[in-house]
């Protein structure tokens, strides 16, 4: 695994949360405040986890002594998920621009950084997939999420495969 391979994991992460959070404006506040659901999260809880983790993992590994909890904030509303998420996006691209194969390959109890920031992808991932049950539940499908789906559209637009950032890529700014 290499930074190229990286950046384009977390270009498809971008890519399938904003299709995600493309669905949630205008949701009703029964839905999106609803708990208990998957485990103890509804919708709402879950895009705010998976928001907070992705931010954890990025402080911990920057080792700016950084630890977000939106978690344990009152639960913000859809716009409100939508815009730290739009701040938290170019801080990722910030910080990924940084990092090289080198510190890819350095490791923590075992495990090389590279597979740390691949959870990070796929955990979102899981959380994706629950907050899109619901939504397709609630008559707002964001669509298909597959990373080939992610793929396929950047061959159409002649984006390159590899080695870009997240920028450019759906709620990258365009």
């Amino acid at each position: 695994m290499n930074i190229d391979d990286i950046r384009y994991l977390f270009a498809y992460d971008r890519w399938a949360t904003t299709k995600v959070l493309d669905q949630i404006e205008g949701i009703d506040e029964t839905t999106w405040s609803a708990t208990g659901v998957f485990d103890e999260r509804g919708l709402g809880g879950i895009l705010v986890h998976q928001l907070g983790a992705t931010q954890r993992w990025r402080h911990g590994l920057a080792e700016d002594g950084l630890t977000p909890r939106p978690e344990r904030e009152p639960l913000p509303s859809p716009a409100a998920i939508c815009a730290v998420w739009a701040a938290e996006w170019p801080a990722i691209d910030a910080w990924l621009a940084g990092l090289d194969d080198d510190w890819l390959a350095r490791e923590d109890e075992g495990v090389t950084f590279w597979q740390m920031l691949a959870h990070v992808v796929n955990h979102g991932t899981q959380h994706r997939a629950e907050a899109a049950a619901l939504l397709t539940q609630a008559g707002r499908s964001p669509g298909d999420l597959d990373m080939i789906f992610f793929a396929e559209e950047r061959a159409a637009s002649g984006t390159a495969a590899t080695g870009a950032t997240a920028a450019g890529t759906a709620g990258g700014g365009d």
